[in-house]
């Protein structure tokens, strides 16, 4: 089983695949920042988790903040022993579910409707994609201290501290779609004072589709971080 899973973390292209069959959001709000994943950021975001470090196959893992589930299926669909998904959003918890029933992953992942606050336990790894805090300023500390309590990994996408455009042009032209960057000294410092550590950091290329009246465009191309952290 183990081998089976490895191949499918090499082959990227099967888990963008899966990704597709994933239901879409249509009710997203604002204030809560609710941008879903994009197939490629996911699926970059989990091949670093699943085959860069090991942390997703056979593993115990949550995905706090989890929308309509694609990190939470795509780490299921990689192997994992047992997967969590937790989001505030009923709707979306529902929708998420109905596509783990469609794709057939039901055995081994659990959907929670459930403000992040509430959830105890410990997990081998934490995915999370959470708010940016435009809307509601360090809405995502608040994801960051409670991720690491949960577990002893923790892969969380951040807004880079200012819009670099060379960096998102190496991006597009990068195969792995993952380029190694350095970390902010204010997120090292943050992470420290909440019993972890900043293990490596990886820009990764988003694109947001114009969802809400306020977008401007069509579509929004931007780099983002990828925070490896691990527990002191």
């Amino acid at each position: 089983m183990g081998r089976v899973m490895q191949k499918r973390l090499v082959r990227k292209l099967d888990l963008e695949r899966m990704l597709c069959q994933i239901e879409p959001y249509s009710g997203p709000t604002p204030d809560l920042e609710q941008y879903t994943i994009s197939i490629d950021t996911a699926a970059t975001m989990l091949y670093v988790a699943g085959h860069y470090h090991e942390d997703i196959a056979g593993k115990s893992v949550i995905d706090l903040g989890c929308g309509t589930g694609r990190l939470a299926l795509g780490a299921a669909f990689l192997g994992a022993k047992e997967v969590v998904g937790v989001d505030i959003d009923k709707k979306a918890v529902e929708a998420a579910s109905r596509s783990s029933a469609k794709i057939g992953l039901n055995d081994r992942i659990g959907w929670l409707i459930s403000d992040i606050d509430s959830v105890n336990g410990h997990f081998d790894t934490v995915l999370q994609n959470p708010p940016f805090g435009v809307q509601r300023r360090h809405a995502d500390r608040r994801f960051i201290a409670k991720a690491l309590k949960l577990g002893d990994v923790v892969y969380s996408i951040h807004k880079r501290p200012c819009n670099d455009v060379t960096l998102v042009k190496k991006l597009k032209m990068c195969s792995d779609g993952a380029i190694r960057v350095p970390a902010s000294s204010f997120m090292k410092k943050f992470v420290e004072e909440n019993g972890g550590r900043v293990d490596s950091v990886y820009a990764l290329l988003m694109t947001i589709p114009h969802m809400f009246d306020f977008h401007t465009k069509e579509k929004h191309e931007f780099a983002v971080d990828l925070y490896v952290l691990r527990k002191k």
